[in-house]
């Protein structure tokens, strides 16, 4: 397989493959930074996926605007609101196939000066942050990590700072770039835990404080989008996906013996109409 990266606001990677003498185009799939930072994208890489893939990698919100845009065959994403509004609802999604889930965690400082690690709720650990008024990081990027942050902080009755200079401190990067500013500035952030103990060992210090909350759950779903120009290709894909790519991730382990992702309940189905969920 060949990777190839692209100058672009999206990073690609391409697979090449032939078929029957012939280039075949490459099959679109967009997916997020955790993703590939969490190390699920290099799985995809070695087990030499049924059909040729080109994947673009950015935060949830890009790709998911980019695949409403009929820009991409096929999304993994973790931003169950967004895709709702933006594929359900709106009629873009063909296919719909719970995936995989890892877990988010709130890491930080060894010191925990805001005493995250004693908290009951992820909602108690935030709002602890704030009152503390203890730096913390916020990846600010349309991320589903960061939908799930600001879901936290709605939970804990908070309102981020905007102001510059604040504690609240919002990157506008991926989620590794995240935890590195974080462990710089010795400040609190919210990681999803495969792509936290994928970080170099001993390349920071911040801890995991708090995991103990399903609030924490982080949900990846796969879509088929209706315009997908080869909607063989992007099917036979899909149904290789949830079979073969998620049974490998289902077997990768965090340091310590945890399964980094557990399987979604549920079977690939067609999305009802946005009439038949209440039009959220």
């Amino acid at each position: 397989m060949r990777r190839l990266t692209l100058v672009l606001a999206l990073v690609g990677v391409t697979h090449a493959a032939c078929t029957k003498g012939t280039h075949a185009a490459p099959l679109r799939l967009g997916t997020t930074t955790t993703v590939e930072q969490s190390g699920a994208l290099a799985q995809l890489d070695s087990l030499h996926p049924p059909v040729a893939v080109r994947v673009v990698v950015g935060s949830s919100g890009s790709v998911l605007r980019s695949a409403a845009a009929g820009d991409l065959d096929v999304v993994i994403t973790h931003a169950p609101a967004l895709e709702q509004r933006l594929l359900v609802d709106a009629g873009r999604a063909a296919l719909r196939c719970p995936f995989v889930a890892s877990n988010f965690a709130i890491v930080g400082p060894a010191n925990d000066r805001a005493r995250v690690a004693t908290a009951s709720t992820a909602a108690e650990g935030f709002r602890r942050i704030a009152i503390a008024r203890a730096s913390f990081i916020s990846r600010a990027d349309s991320s589903g990590t960061h939908l799930k942050e600001l879901s936290l902080w709605k939970s804990a009755g908070v309102t981020p700072p905007q102001a510059p200079n604040s504690w609240y401190v919002q990157a506008g990067v991926d989620q590794a770039a995240t935890l590195r500013i974080a462990d710089e500035r010795g400040a609190y952030a919210l990681a999803d835990l495969p792509t936290f103990t994928r970080l170099p060992e001993g390349s920071i210090a911040l801890r995991v404080l708090f995991t103990a909350d399903t609030a924490l759950g982080n949900p990846y779903t796969l879509y088929v989008i209706r315009s997908a120009s080869q909607d063989s290709a992007a099917t036979r894909f899909s149904r290789w996906a949830v079979q073969d790519w998620r049974a490998r991730l289902l077997a990768t382990r965090l340091p310590g013996g945890m399964a980094a992702f557990t399987a979604l309940p549920g079977e690939c189905a067609v999305p009802p109409p946005a009439a038949a969920t209440g039009g959220r």
